[in-house]
């Protein structure tokens, strides 16, 4: 797959519906997009064993119990803790190599999994920690894929809640802090992460690309585009900035003001 091929992809997935959107394939096409110097084969390879591993361990286990066991356990996937920052913690293909990195991004080993073994999980936008949602017989359960799969308790939602700042109140609505996120913005949770640590790290390339990515995956969002220009404008490529900040004003009128005042700034330069 090439770079062009991926932005195919992506593109597809951004017109496709939440319920149609494929995940596992969009996120392989991110990082392959990301890097096109790798092969995605080998995540596809180790998809394909989780889902095999999955469905012989629910014969004789419980669905939390399996999923934990078949992605950690017999893939061996789990948190980056010692190089979180690393590049290759956020994209499916830089987990196979490693068999580690961040939770969304484990998370999509076990929802693709999960998934074609019939099982319903879906992610959770937890603030802070992506977590996964799993529906059993006694309720929904939590699951931290950063820490090999294993239950959250609700007491222990509420706590990482107000440790993030939420309201007592909130906190302890169970309801919404396990609402469940869709594929789409699991990927593009990944993606906002990437942008945030490249442009942090003044690579506007990258952040340029991860900034692509979202756009391409959700077309009617304006604020990706504000990204792109943010990143061209790093680079020096004030022409290719102003094109975008065109676009995000296209999209939502909402944006105008702030576009308008950051193509001001922009035009000023060339001048």
């Amino acid at each position: 797959m090439t770079r062009e091929d991926a932005e195919e992809v992506l593109q597809k997935a951004g017109k496709a519906g939440d319920d149609a959107f494929p995940l596992f394939e969009a996120a392989l096409a991110c990082a392959i997009h990301d890097d096109d110097s790798r092969d995605a084969q080998s995540a596809r390879h180790l998809a394909e064993e989780g889902v095999r591993h999955l469905r012989e361990r629910l014969t004789i286990e419980s669905p939390e119990e399996a999923l934990a066991e078949a992605m950690s356990g017999d893939l061996g996937l789990s948190g980056d803790l010692m190089t979180q920052n690393h590049p290759e913690n956020a994209d499916v293909l830089g987990v196979c190599a490693r068999r580690k990195g961040l939770p969304a991004a484990l998370g999509i080993y076990y929802l693709h999994a999960a998934r074609l073994c019939g099982l319903q999980v879906n992610g959770v936008d937890f603030p802070g920690h992506f977590l996964l949602r799993i529906e059993t017989e006694e309720g929904p359960l939590a699951l931290d894929p950063f820490s090999e799969g294993r239950v959250v308790l609700p007491s222990e939602l509420s706590r990482r809640a107000l440790r993030t700042g939420l309201t007592p109140d909130v906190a302890s609505r169970l309801d919404r802090l396990m609402a469940p996120a869709s594929d789409r913005a699991v990927l593009i949770r990944l993606q906002n992460i990437i942008f945030a640590r490249a442009h942090a790290a003044k690579d506007y390339a990258r952040a340029e690309r991860s900034a692509l990515r979202r756009a391409l995956l959700d077309p009617t969002d304006h604020r990706p585009w504000l990204d792109v220009a943010a990143a061209r404008e790093g680079q020096g490529a004030l022409a290719g900035a102003l094109q975008a900040l065109a676009q995000a004003q296209l999209l939502d009128g909402g944006a105008a003001i702030a576009a308008r005042a950051a193509r001001e700034r922009v035009r000023m330069q060339l001048n």
